[in-house]
This record gives C-alpha cells, structure tokens and sequence, in this order.
C-alpha cells in the first residue's frame, strides 16, 4: 500500500527591502527630520516647543554672515594737520571743463555763504596744489588716476566734493560742521583782489632771475607762473 504525501506549500519570506544607503541623500534625511517637530508631537506642537532652525531659516542666517564679512571696511579718516581753523578747498578756476567748472563755482558759493575762514587752493593757478592733494588723498601720480574737483575739508577733516557738500547743505548738517570756525573778513583783499596770489618780488613774475656768477636761473620763491601766495588773504602752504 502505497503512502500518500502531503502535499505541502512553500512558504515565501518576503525579505527587507535594503535600505538605499547612498552617501549623497544622508544630508537630505537629515534636514528633512529637522523640521519635524520634536518629540514626535503634531504639526502645532512645535510652535510652543523649540526646535532646530528651519532650512530656511539656516540658509538667511548664512547669506547675512557672508553679506557681512563681504563688506569693505570703512576707509581711514583723511585730514590736513594745522588747517582745524578754516576750511580748505581745492578748485580749478580754468573754463575747459564747463562741469567741473560748475561744480567748484557752486561749492565756493555754498561756503562763502556761511562768512568762514576759506583757504581757496586753485591747482590752475599752482601746479604743486595737484602734487600736495594728491598726497593728502595718498594717490600716485604714476597710476594716472582720475582728480575730480572740487575737494573740501573742513576744519582739517575731508567732507567730500561737490556731491557731498550739497548734501550737506540741503539736510542742514553743513552749518554744524562749519560752527565754530572763525569768521571771514568781510570785501575782497586789497591786495590779491581776491585771486589769493600775487607777483613774486625777486623774480617780478618771470620766474626767473640773474646772477653775475651763474646767469639767469629759476626763482626759487615762486611758483611755475611767477605767483606766490597772497599773504594778507592766504593762508601758508602746507
């Protein structure tokens, strides 16, 4: 007699999915867990719970970080030592460049409003102007770059140009920078008339002179015109 089999069923073991492990999404599990709430509570839970800043929230607090080491440092505080009594402009008096021409005949304008000590510096009537604002603003003359006029300092300390000092007068802060300061004297200087320089004695404004020994040779009092500086209106050269 033959023995009957059971028949028997094969069981299948659904195994585990294996969990994608791939290194690039690890970071990505990661903050998806930080804005769940913590403690594993409802959605409005985390309102009165604290948790760890948002994505969001880490991404604004790092652009604001890398805004703020971006931003230059603010520049060094220029000024002209001796000149914290006056205001000290440097103009060009020369039409060649109506704009700018414009610009130093209103800021002269501006100033002379106020009856203050101005100490005009006009780099077409004195070259060496050029070369001492130059160094005041520590700018080499071999890059070539670019001097806009007018440029203002008051009570030895740089304002700015033409932009600057409208600025200034318009919103009123002009007036407290010039308080203080003494006051101009009132007409125009008698001497100069107003052009603060005058015809060098040694040399009657050729700027030149005659030796017996070495012949004609520059004057060394004046400057490439024969001027120097009006001494009843001018203030000393730095």
């Amino acid at each position: 007699m033959w023995l009957r089999r059971s028949k028997t069923r094969a069981r299948v073991h659904n195994a585990p999915a294996p969990k994608f492990a791939c290194s690039s999404f690890k970071d990505v599990h990661t903050l998806l867990l930080d804005d769940e709430p913590a403690g594993g509570g409802s959605p409005g839970s985390s309102l009165e719970s604290p948790t760890k800043p948002s994505i969001c929230h880490r991404s604004r607090s790092v652009k604001t970080l890398i805004r703020t080491l971006s931003q230059p440092a603010p520049p060094e505080e220029i000024r002209i030592p001796g000149a914290e009594q006056t205001v000290v402009v440097y103009f060009t008096s020369l039409r060649i460049v109506r704009r700018t021409f414009e610009d130093c005949k209103a800021v002269r304008s501006i100033l002379r409003d106020f009856r203050v000590s101005i100490d005009e510096r006009d780099l077409s009537m004195d070259s060496g102007f050029m070369d001492e604002l130059r160094s005041i603003l520590g700018q080499s003359p071999e890059k070539n770059s670019k001097l806009t006029l007018p440029r203002v300092f008051i009570g030895g300390r740089y304002v700015g140009g033409v932009e600057e000092v409208r600025r200034l007068h318009e919103s009123g802060e002009l007036k407290k920078h010039v308080e203080g300061l003494p006051a101009s004297e009132p007409g125009t200087c008698g001497a100069c008339g107003g052009y603060r320089f005058i015809l060098c004695d040694e040399c009657s404004g050729s700027h030149k002179y005659y030796s017996e020994k070495g012949g004609f040779r520059s004057c060394t009092l004046c400057n490439e015109n024969g001027l120097v500086r009006c001494p009843s209106c001018s203030c000393a050269p730095l």
